[in-house]
């Protein structure tokens, strides 16, 4: 928002008065901001980011609603250890630019992290005002302020480095989970170069999420932040193939992060499935967020469609379904064999997608695809599902119901059931202990494999994880890492 940088001389007195006169009772009475958004008929006819951030002055009544508890449990709730009362008590006195210090001290990506990470499942779900049956207090919203403010204000500042030992340690990936290691370790006054298959830095924060929800140019900040404190980014270099873990040692590289994805699609195995018109949900965002599909300038195909299913109830799904939107869908279906309530989705994607249009075709799975005479298809054919007993997950299983089947028109399906891990680093590096599932088996601890040398984190260990969790495992990566180098 055009204010997020200003606050007149009045708001100053305005700011001490409040944070003065307010009782514990009288905070916890102030309700919960609401973030402003674009209009929805406008924004699906754009790509412009759907969250407008709060102003200065919507931040500091928010900040204000911190009890300050003797014993906060939202550090605890958050991956990588924010200081979370300290930066929320620096806004709440308006000194903005010493809460994102506060945030940068833990977090490479705070910028990323206020817009994208689940904070209703982690920070904000330990938050005191959940046991008052209230609102929590509105911990990514000012998370996203803070490091805001900073980057639009045009005077970032860099957090504190140690004194270069000399040691070389290579990242295989610049994802959320090899920018995170990489910050940590620069910080700790190592040489980090981080290698990236693509031609762009950011990994999934470049072609998996669009820039409705989280624009190119915040990441591009907050790497060029990494760039400032000495990480080196090498373009357009595959690990396992351009180089070799072997290279990586004549390198001089005395330690390895692998944080390389999971960027190999999963689809279900039914008939049709390879029909035209029916494409992995990782291909249809990375043509469009990375390659420029669909935009001037921009020679990348990809397929269009008028009414386009997305199978699937994750963060992708709904990442995707809006894409489509966005990209002329008359019709946009969310298919998902389980109920709403059991959707992973955040709730705020979800809510963002039906204001724009997007219709749920919930308890519902499809069984086979049906193609036109030109071999693309034109219909699938849709299982009618009821919720069973709950399976490991803990969310109730979905089980067909008899003979309920229906066949519903379709002309472009985007499959978003799940991915499994980038087999480049578990094929080509010997001696590497690797699950059935095809991740890196490591110590949850330290994220050390079975090679001494070589750590891992993030999708290539998990199978799939959220950016904060993977974050977190970049950060316990270099810990151990740090203390194993100096021994």
């Amino acid at each position: 928002m055009n204010n997020i940088t200003t606050l007149a001389p009045r708001d100053a007195e305005w700011r001490e008065e409040l944070r003065k006169t307010h009782s514990a009772k009288e905070r916890s009475s102030i309700p919960r901001v609401k973030m402003p958004e674009l209009d929805a008929a406008y924004r699906v006819t754009c790509n412009e980011e759907v969250n407008q951030g709060l102003d200065a002055e919507m931040a500091v009544v928010e900040a204000t609603r911190c009890l300050d508890c003797p014993d906060p449990q939202c550090t605890g709730g958050c991956p990588v250890s924010i200081n979370i009362p300290g930066f929320i008590k620096n806004i709440e006195r308006g000194d903005f630019h010493a809460a994102a210090a506060v945030l940068k001290e833990t977090s490479a990506l705070p910028a990323v992290c206020g817009r994208v990470c689940p904070q209703e499942k982690q920070c904000e779900s330990r938050c005191i005002y959940n046991n008052m049956k209230k609102p929590p207090v509105a911990i990514g919203y000012l998370e996203r302020f803070a490091a805001d403010f900073e980057r639009l204000s045009d005077s970032m500042t860099l957090p504190s480095k140690e004194t270069s030992n000399g040691i070389k340690v290579a990242v295989v990936g610049s994802g959320p989970a090899g920018l995170s290691f990489a910050g940590d370790m620069v910080k700790r006054g190592y040489e980090v170069t981080v290698f990236e298959a693509l031609h762009e830095i950011g990994g999934v924060l470049k072609y998996g999420i669009p820039e409705f929800r989280l624009p190119n140019a915040v990441v591009d900040v907050e790497i060029d932040s990494l760039r400032s404190l000495g990480v080196e980014f090498v373009k357009n270099c595959i690990v396992g193939k351009t180089l070799s873990y072997d290279d990586l040692h004549e390198m001089g590289f005395s330690g390895i992060f692998v944080g390389s994805g999971a960027g190999l699609p999963r689809f279900m195995g039914i008939p049709g499935e390879n029909l035209i018109g029916i494409m992995s949900c990782n291909e249809y965002l990375t043509r469009i967020n990375l390659m420029g599909a669909g935009k001037p300038g921009h020679d990348t195909p990809v397929l269009h469609g008028s009414r386009v299913a997305v199978i699937g109830g994750g963060n992708t799904a709904m990442d995707a379904v809006r894409t489509a939107r966005r990209m002329g869908a008359e019709t946009a279906m969310i298919v998902y064999r389980r109920g709403e309530d059991e959707m992973p989705a955040r709730l705020e994607e979800i809510h963002h997608a039906k204001q724009e249009g997007v219709t749920f075709m919930t308890l519902h799975n499809p069984v086979e695809y049906i193609a036109d005479d030109k071999g693309r298809v034109r219909a699938m054919r849709v299982q009618k599902m009821e919720l069973g007993e709950p399976d490991a997950s803990g969310r109730r299983s979905p089980v067909p119901i008899e003979g309920a089947i229906e066949e519903v028109p379709v002309d472009l399906v985007i499959v978003s059931v799940g991915v499994s891990p980038n087999p480049l680093i578990p094929n080509a590096v010997s001696g590497l202990e690797i699950s059935r599932r095809g991740t890196i088996v490591v110590n949850e601890e330290t994220m050390q494999s079975s090679l001494p040398d070589l750590y891992a984190g993030g999708d290539i260990v998990r199978g799939g994880a959220t950016v904060i969790l993977a974050m977190g495992d970049g950060r316990k990566a270099a810990k151990a890492m740090d203390e194993a180098l100096k021994k």
